[in-house]
């Protein structure tokens, strides 16, 4: 006796999976969101603690005479620029993160609603422009301190004084991945608002 084969229909899942697969996208996108910002605090205290941490004394050679020289971040406006937007950066990602480390051991979402999405969109992009100038007003003096002017006998203080300038070069470097890392949070949050 030969047998008909069995005709089934392919049912959809239940509702329940897809609202726990949506739950766990959005946790995944949290976790990524949250990292980005652990990132981007330990970059702006880097930036920070090797800025202000930039001193050092040295004598200059100019014209057969011997010139003490002192630098510290605080003679420079550019430098206090950076040093207090990287705190600020800082203190912001920080309080960010803390709240999204207490939503997701929660187990709950780190954001709220699409207005606290926006906000968060808004203060990213804030501080990201506020970070690219400090960095970008910094990396002046620290070219002018490498370089010297061209067309004068000031010679680079970079010479001289070279723990200062490297100090200063790395803190600038993180300043920029702040910056990096600020952007990237940002286009999440974009992406968190058109996918949810």
């Amino acid at each position: 006796m030969k047998t008909e084969p069995e005709v089934g229909i392919m049912m959809p899942q239940p509702a329940e999976d897809s609202s726990a697969s949506a739950s766990a996208a959005r946790r995944r996108w949290d976790l990524a969101a949250a990292a980005l910002r652990a990132a981007c605090v330990a970059s702006s205290l880097v930036s920070l603690s090797l800025m202000v941490t930039s001193e050092q004394r040295g004598n200059l050679s100019l014209f057969g005479l011997e010139i003490p020289l002192h630098s510290n971040w605080s003679f420079s406006d550019s430098l206090q620029y950076l040093v207090g937007v990287s705190a600020a950066v800082a203190a912001y990602e920080l309080v960010q993160l803390v709240m999204m480390a207490r939503k997701l051991l929660s187990k709950g979402t780190s954001v709220r609603s699409r207005g606290h999405t926006w906000m968060l969109f808004v203060c990213d992009q804030v501080f990201a422009y506020a970070m690219v100038s400090a960095g970008s007003a910094a990396a002046g003096v620290s070219n002018l301190n490498r370089v010297g002017i061209q067309h004068t006998a000031l010679p680079n203080f970079c010479k001289p004084l070279p723990r200062f300038c490297n100090h200063m070069a790395i803190s600038i470097t993180f300043a920029f991945l702040s910056f990096l890392f600020l952007a990237i949070s940002a286009v999440l949050d974009v992406v968190w608002l058109v996918s949810y």
